[in-house]
C-alpha cells in the first residue's frame, strides 16, 4: 500500500484480524465480472469470489436490475404477519432445486434468515424443538433430553454461539471459548472401514441424547478444504437414520455449484432433514440465507398448542431484496451452464496446480469442483504471500495451512490459469525465500 493509512480504519473492527499488527487492508472501490478495483488505480483477478459468495461475478446485469426493480417497489417490510411475493416465489424455487426436490422427502419448507451462521442455529433449533414436539409417548422414551449433535473434526459452521459449538473444537478458531457454548459430540469423518465402525458406536452410545448429525457434505470448507467421497456422505447420512438421528447437511458454502452439482449431497443422492444455504444464495449481492426441512420435520411444528411453534424472527427475514436477487441468481443457474463451468474447473484447478507438488514444504494439492486446495507443512510467510498475490494482480486470502481457490464461477480458463501460476510461482519464491 502507498501513502499514510485513512485514520478511520481504527474505526472499524475488521474479522479475524490482529488490529495491533495487521497492516491496513487495500481498499475495494468497484467491482465487476472476476475483478475487484482499488484505491491505487490496479486491478485484482478475484480467486476466492469475495468469500465464495459471488458466484456469477461481481455486479451481474440481470441481478442488480431485479434488486434495483424491488429497490423502487419495496425494500424492506416485516415478515410477522405479513408476507409477499418474492419471498412466496423464492420457497418454491428454492424447493425445486434442492437435493430430493419431487420426491417425498423434498426439503419443502424454507426458513429464511440473514447469515449462514443464524442458518445453523435455526437448524439446531429446528432439530432439538422436533423432539420435544414429538409428544407425552416421545418424552417417555427419553428422546425430550435430545440437545446435543454429533459434529466432525475440521468442521465449521459459523461464528454464533450454536454454530460454534459444532465447529471443531480443538483444531477451528473457536478454541479460546471452550466452556463459553455447548460441548457436543465430535467424531471423525469415517472414511475408513476402521472408522466407520467407530462412528456407528458413537452413534449408538449417544442415540439417547443426540438431536442429529451435522456435517458440511464432501466438503469441510473453512476447516481446511478438505475432502471426503460421495461413498462416506452417504454412510455418515444412512448411519444418523439407523441411530434414530436427524441428518443436518450445511451446504451454505458448497451449495449453489460450486462443488460441480448444484448442492453437494446430490453427489450422494443424499437427501437431509435439514439443510442450511448462504453465501451464494444471492449471487453475492447482499447476504441472506436459510435453512429447509423436510415434511416429516415441519409436521411436527403443527399443533393447537402455540408453544410448538418455532420461535425464532430475525427482523430481516425474507428481506425482499434478498428474495429478489435470490430469484435472479436462480435464474442464471436455470440452463446448467454455470454449474457445467464449474465442474470443468476441476481439472483445470487440478492441472495448474499439480507443480505445487515438487515444491519443498506442500504436503498436498487437491481439487473438487470449482475448489482447489494447496496444504502446506506451516502456514509460514502469509502475509508476506498475500502481498505477492496482490502484487501478481490476484486477491488470493490464504488461511490455516492452506492456500486455496475458490473462484467466480463464471471464471474462464485463461483466468483460473492466471490464479493456479500465481500460486505456484508465490510458493516457488517461498520455496527459496526459506533455503
Amino acid at each position: 500500500m502507498t501513502g499514510a493509512p485513512d485514520p478511520r480504519l481504527r474505526r472499524v473492527w475488521r474479522p479475524y484480524t490482529q488490529m495491533q499488527t495487521e497492516p491496513a487492508p487495500w481498499k475495494a472501490v468497484r467491482t465487476e465480472g472476476t475483478r475487484i478495483h482499488l484505491e491505487d488505480g490496479r486491478t485484482l483477478l478475484d480467486g476466492i469470489a469475495s468469500w465464495w459468495t459471488a458466484c456469477h461475478g461481481y455486479n451481474h446485469p440481470h441481478i442488480v436490475a431485479a434488486m434495483e426493480a424491488q429497490l423502487r417497489a419495496m425494500p424492506h417490510v416485516m415478515f410477522g404477519g405479513l408476507t409477499h411475493e418474492p419471498a412466496l416465489a423464492l420457497a418454491d424455487r428454492l424447493a425445486a432445486v434442492l437435493p430430493g426436490a419431487g420426491t417425498e422427502a423434498a426439503l419443502g419448507h424454507v426458513f429464511f434468515c440473514d447469515s449462514g451462521s443464524v442458518a445453523v442455529e435455526v437448524a439446531m433449533k429446528m432439530a432439538v424443538q422436533y423432539w420435544r414436539n414429538r409428544g407425552e409417548a416421545a418424552r417417555n422414551r427419553g428422546e425430550a433430553a435430545r440437545n446435543r449433535f454429533v459434529c466432525f473434526r475440521f468442521g465449521y459452521h459459523g461464528d454464533t454461539m450454536g454454530a460454534m459449538s459444532v465447529c471443531d473444537p480443538i483444531e477451528g478458531m473457536h478454541a479460546l471459548f471452550r466452556g463459553y457454548f455447548p460441548e457436543q459430540v465430535l467424531a471423525d469423518i469415517p472414511r475408513t472401514a476402521e472408522a466407520r465402525a467407530a462412528f456407528e458406536s458413537l452413534l449408538a452410545r449417544h442415540r439417547d441424547e443426540a438431536a442429529a448429525v451435522i456435517v458440511e457434505p464432501m466438503l469441510q470448507a473453512a476447516g481446511g478444504m478438505k475432502l471426503h467421497d460421495a461413498d462416506t456422505l452417504r454412510f455418515v447420512a444412512e448411519a444418523a437414520r439407523r441411530h434414530g438421528m436427524l441428518f443436518i447437511a450445511d451446504e451454505i458454502a458448497t451449495g449453489f455449484g460450486r462443488t460441480g452439482r448444484m448442492f453437494a449431497c446430490d453427489h450422494a443422492g443424499v437427501v437431509p432433514d435439514i439443510v442450511c444455504i448462504g453465501k451464494a444464495m444471492t449471487g453475492g449481492a447482499i447476504g441472506m440465507a436459510a435453512t429447509a426441512a423436510s415434511a416429516a420435520v415441519f409436521d411436527a411444528f403443527l399443533s393447537d398448542d402455540a408453544s410448538r411453534a418455532l420461535m425464532h424472527g430475525p427482523s430481516y427475514m425474507a428481506n425482499p431484496l434478498g428474495c429478489a436477487a435470490a430469484l435472479a441468481a436462480l435464474d442464471l443457474f436455470a440452463d446448467g451452464t454455470t454449474v457445467a463451468r464449474a465442474a470443468a474447473m476441476e481439472a483445470e484447478i487440478a492441472a495448474g496446480l499439480a507443480p505445487c507438488r515438487d515444491i519443498l514444504g506442500v504436503r498436498d494439492v487437491r481439487a473438487f469442483g470449482a475448489m482447489g486446495a494447496v496444504q502446506l507443512e506451516s502456514p509460514r510467510d502469509f502475509p508476506w504471500m498475500k502481498d505477492r498475490f496482490v502484487e501478481r494482480g490476484v486477491w488470493l486470502r490464504p488461511f490455516g495451512d492452506v492456500v486455496y481457490l475458490m473462484p467466480p464461477l463464471i471464471a474462464t480458463p485463461e483466468e483460473v490459469a492466471v490464479l493456479t501460476g500465481a500460486i505456484v510461482d508465490v510458493l516457488r519464491e517461498r520455496e527459496g525465500r526459506n533455503d
